[in-house]
Parts: C-alpha cells; structure tokens; sequence
C-alpha cells in the first residue's frame, strides 16, 4: 500500500479528508506525524498557491506523495472576504469561534437576501515529477446564528444551496454529499487511483 502524506496538522480536516479516501489505497500520515516540519506560512493570493506551496514544503521535508488542501469561505456582500484569509480572519491565533464571530459581526443587519456565499477548496498533490490540483465550490448563505454541533470553521453559519440545515447539522456522511472539499478531491481521485 502506498503512503500518502496528508499536509495539515488540523485534525479536523484530517479527519474530513481521510473520510474521502477510499479505504486501502493509502497509508495516511499528516504532519501530526513529522513535528520537526516548520508550519508553512501560507502568504500566496490564491487558494491553489497556498495548496500547492504546503504541498511542496511537505514534500520536500519528506519525500512522500503529498496531498494538502486550502479552502475559503468567499462572502459576496464582502467583496468574497475573508477568502484566502478564511482561518486567520480575526487574527493569527483566532479560534473557529473567533473567525463566525468577526464574520457574524460584520454582516449583522444585512437581509437574507444579501447573505450568499460560496465555499471554495483547492486541493494539490505533489510526488516525484507529480503536480495536480483540483478545485470545489459550494455556493450557499450565511445565516444569522450558529447552528449545529458538527465540523468546524464556519460551518455552523454555512447552509449549503439544496438543503436546509448547515454543515454543522449535519454528519460527516451527509456534508460530503454537499461538501466543497468533497467535490474536489472526487476530481482527485481518479487521478489519485492511477498513481
């Protein structure tokens, strides 16, 4: 079985990705696994160059077949703010909480009807002589108050276009029905199942 470094030291998506995997095609790690690798500092403008960058650097520090992911939340009456800056939005150590809060904040007072919003994944993979990336967007609406006890982020606030509950209320089987991520790494797979 092939070893497939996942780049991320969040448990959360950690665990979200692996849910994704078809079961036996990988040996996983994260770098939950590699403490000694120095966090990627993620300053590129574009959600592929951060993937692709987190990629790279854990490729490099480890020589395994490396996958790593960064996704956005893109708020349409905030100019797709926070986008890139998604999990730094209130600041560089803000919790989940933190980053609804802020965003919560800023949207307070405005109609339903201006609360649409998409969430946005790039996911790249980097192995030797090996450069993919994929992306998946879900559009969806912010709505006013948190909801649910489930997933992480902005999650809570996030009610994806078909159904009527937000990512938060739902379990991780029925997110990945709905999931941006999910969709991504879907475009992956085939490539993934080749390697």
């Amino acid at each position: 079985m092939k070893e497939l470094l996942i780049a991320t030291n969040n448990r959360d998506k950690l665990s979200e990705i692996i849910s994704l995997l078809p079961k036996n095609l990988f040996k996983t790690k994260s770098l939950l696994d590699f403490p000694n690798i120095f966090k990627t500092v993620e300053d590129q403008p574009t959600l592929e160059g951060n993937s692709i960058k987190k990629a790279k650097e854990a490729f490099e520090a480890t020589k395994m077949l490396t996958m790593s992911d960064d996704t956005g939340l893109e708020v349409y009456y905030l100019n797709l703010a926070p986008g890139v800056y998604s999990a730094r939005y209130a600041g560089e150590n803000a919790t989940y909480n933190d980053n609804v809060q802020k965003l919560l904040d800023e949207l307070k007072g405005v109609p339903p009807r201006r609360r649409f919003a998409r969430f946005k994944t790039s996911i790249a993979i980097i192995g030797n002589g090996i450069l993919k990336t994929c992306e998946g967007s879900v559009e969806g609406q912010i709505i006013e108050t948190q909801k649910g006890i489930n997933g992480f982020g902005y999650d809570s606030i996030f009610i994806p276009k078909g159904s009527n509950k937000t990512y938060a209320e739902m379990d991780l089987s029925e997110k990945n029905i709905y999931s941006h991520r999910a969709k991504a790494f879907f475009k992956l797979l085939e490539f993934l199942q080749q390697i």
